[in-house]
């Protein structure tokens, strides 16, 4: 899988807060009827604690650059005992990464918990996490790509807010810094639309959105990266109702038959026909690799599985393995105008 090659030279997915109870009420969008867990807001002066749920990463400076970042947002950093630790191309053994993610939520001297990177190896560690620990001691945590497993996990076995977002070691530039910071520093209810940025151009041609189906919609959000939530379909961590679900997805590095194949494990796995909505963020390096005599595009992969539903949905949304990375809350209720390119959080992911 080239999202293993990818990730080898650019860093991968995870944060982490405490504890409000809010209950979605059920709507004809959304039918939701379970309370999810939101964290406490981020102020300077906290901690952030960074593990390594998944891939090690060997070079001093990346942890430099990372704990430099947050500095700079105001925030002490502490890391976890076993971030430096190696098992093959892990962070250590599974016990370890798992116990480091465990102490994270319980040490009641963190107010949050990113990953350091992504990579591969989380789903490794799904059955040795702390749920009730995570439950009793909800905190913001953030990442991507692997960390997928760890967010999907979370959000069915406590009903916790996580956040798809940057990790420790990724780009910190102006556009991530302020969607992080507006989402769980100044508790704004994002609106999430893409840059316009034209120059000289007649007319937008980077970061455009592609509606499959127009329509406005709402419900919860819910999703992550493409291969790693496919990777644990069929588990007990996978969560099992998505009626009334907005559906996003992003992924790096994979053949478009790839896609299509965990596309259509979705569909067969039944996920589609329950979603009221969906997105598809950024599929960076995405190409036909060796398919014969032909292939797909990535678009008509992608239409094929959505267009039909006749459910509101649009690509191109910026999400995904890509400098200009948004943090995105799972269980958050949003609206989602695919017309437009838009989604629009309903109420603050953090109190």
């Amino acid at each position: 899988m080239l999202r293993r090659n990818f990730i080898r030279n650019i860093g991968i997915g995870g944060l982490v807060l405490p504890f409000n109870t809010i209950s979605l009420t059920p709507n004809e969008s959304s039918n939701l009827n379970k309370d999810v867990l939101i964290p406490e807001a981020l102020s300077e002066g906290d901690t952030i604690g960074i593990v390594s749920p998944a891939s090690a990463i060997f070079e001093s400076e990346p942890y430099e650059i990372a704990k430099e970042s947050f500095k700079t947002m105001g925030l002490k950093v502490k890391l976890g005992k076993n971030i430096k630790n190696r098992h093959g191309h892990l962070a250590g053994t599974d016990e370890e990464r798992a116990e480091e993610l465990n102490e994270m939520f319980r040490d009641q001297s963190v107010k949050a918990v990113i990953a350091l990177r992504g990579g591969s190896g989380s789903a490794r560690i799904l059955d040795k996490l702390d749920y009730d620990a995570i439950k009793k001691n909800p905190k913001v945590f953030i990442g991507y790509s692997d960390i997928t497993a760890i967010h999907l996990a979370i959000y069915e076995k406590t009903g916790l807010v996580t956040f798809h977002g940057p990790v420790a070691v990724s780009t910190w530039n102006a556009f991530s810094t302020k969607y992080l910071k507006d989402l769980l520093f100044n508790k704004e209810a994002l609106i999430y639309k893409n840059p316009v940025s034209i120059g000289d151009e007649l007319v937008q041609t980077k970061n455009r959105i592609r509606t499959i189906t127009e329509g406005t919609v709402k419900g919860q959000l819910l999703g992550g990266n493409l291969s790693v939530l496919t990777g644990i379909m069929g588990s007990e961590y996978f969560p099992k109702n998505w009626t009334g679900k907005i559906l996003y997805l992003e992924d790096v590095g994979e053949k478009i038959y790839a896609v299509d194949r965990m596309m259509s494990q979705i569909q067969l796995g039944g996920v589609f026909e329950q979603i009221s909505g969906f997105v598809f963020g950024k599929c960076s390096d995405c190409d036909p690799g060796g398919s014969g005599y032909g292939s797909l595009t990535l678009e008509e992969v992608i239409d094929h599985y959505i267009k039909p539903l006749g459910i509101p949905a649009y690509s191109g949304a910026m999400i995904g393995h890509i400098d200009d990375n948004v943090t995105i809350p799972n269980g958050i209720e949003a609206e989602l105008n695919a017309t437009e390119g838009i989604i629009k959080l309903l109420s603050p992911a953090v109190a």
